[in-house]
């Protein structure tokens, strides 16, 4: 599931100047859309590059938008609606509404916004939802209840967005029945409320994964090879790295170069990762050669606990360098494996090991080396339920 985090800059919040410093601190963020009234929208695409949702009026459904710069990405029906309960619901209402503003052929909209003060309205955003592809949801007086309700029935049927005020209950709204809500819909001025809200869906997207020690039962020289460098656009702490390896069922934790030495300066956004044929782990779970990655592409970054988190590519270096062959055995299931891989021979590449961090012109027999381990095989760089030697 992708995550989402909308930030409300309508005319409720307050003035223009309001209203544009909650955007711009949006597109600083990382945050994924705004919401605003109609009139806006124009002003917001002048700001930056950002989604652009806006508040429709069912009147405002019929109209022709002419300046293509100021149609918004999503429309919501629903503000000075029976949505906020600007106007009532039916005295006779029982869980059917007329939507006919969410069902137009002609100039349909995409969003439903819902401010939930009973069952009623939390019944009137369940219908709702079938026909809308964004359903927001705000609580009043109760919130968590209703949003796990609403997560139950319709969390198939539509993208769910939770209103919040502060990343603590946008962090809650994420968690909500496990499953948690698709995104959160954020009413706050204040920036670093903003920029932890975004924090909060990143790590709420992010692997946790189980990380084990293997064997070391072979270091050799292997002679001269083609070596890959990843400088990410991010910078490391000492305790970071990535996942590398010969072989796509068994990864080698390989520090960034974080440590200083008398001879070299630290690059803590650099992994000195292996050789061009050596497999990277990727965000998505699946792996990708270290040579084919480049300025752009993004690649899975884990410290020495099993948390995951994305960086970009700065640059890839590939130069020749005078290599080891690391072999090593893990405990499995079915036994124990060999695994593998090939890193350059120099006292700045270190593996994290059960006797501290450990350079690999340091490494011997018998050291236990920190490594990810899944029994699937791997076919162009996704996870296959097929039998493959590797050797």
């Amino acid at each position: 599931m992708t995550r989402t985090v909308w930030l409300k800059a309508d005319n409720s919040v307050g003035e223009w100047e309001t209203r544009k410093r909650r955007i711009t601190t949006a597109i600083e963020a990382g945050v994924d859309w705004v919401l605003v009234d109609e009139a806006d929208v124009g002003r917001v695409r002048e700001l930056g590059d950002i989604n652009v949702a806006a508040f429709r009026s069912d009147a405002d459904l019929v109209d022709t938008i002419e300046a293509e710069e100021a149609v918004a990405d999503a429309y919501f029906v629903g503000k000075d609606g029976e949505g906020d309960g600007t106007v009532d619901l039916p005295a006779d209402f029982s869980g059917s509404a007329d939507l006919s503003t969410l069902r137009r052929t002609d100039n349909r909209a995409q969003g439903a916004y819902i401010r939930i003060f009973n069952q009623d309205y939390e019944s009137f955003a369940e219908e709702a939802a079938y026909d809308a592809e964004y359903t927001m949801v705000i609580g009043e007086d109760w919130t968590i209840i209703p949003l796990e309700n609403l997560i139950a029935r319709i969390g198939d049927e539509t993208h769910l967005i939770a209103g919040v005020t502060t990343a603590e209950e946008a962090k809650t709204a994420f968690e909500t029945l496990e499953l948690g809500a698709d995104g959160v819909l954020l009413d706050s001025d204040n920036p670093d409320e903003i920029r932890s809200t975004v924090e909060v869906r990143d790590a709420s997207e992010r692997e946790t994964l189980d990380l084990q020690y293997a064997t070391v039962t072979k270091v050799e020289r292997t002679g001269m090879a083609d070596r890959v460098c990843v400088d990410t656009a991010s910078l490391m702490d000492h305790s970071e790295g990535m996942l590398v390896g010969s072989m796509g069922r068994g990864l080698f934790f390989v520090h960034a170069e974080t440590a200083e030495s008398p001879y070299v300066a630290s690059r803590p956004f650099r992994v000195n990762a292996g050789a061009v044929h050596a497999y990277a782990r990727t965000p998505d779970g699946g792996t990708t050669y270290l040579s084919e990655l480049q300025s752009g592409d993004e690649v899975q970054l884990i410290n020495t606990d099993g948390k995951t988190r994305e960086a970009v590519v700065g640059r890839v270096k590939i130069e020749k360098r005078p290599m080891f062959r690391i072999q090593a055995e893990v405990e499995t299931a079915d036994g124990v494996d060999r695994i593998e891989t090939l890193l350059q021979n120099a006292e700045t590449i270190k593996v994290p090991t059960k006797a501290g961090r450990k350079a690999v012109t340091d490494l011997e027999e018998g050291d236990e080396i920190l490594v990810y381990y899944e029994a699937v095989a791997r076919h162009f760089g996704e996870a296959v339920e097929e039998s493959i030697i590797e050797k």
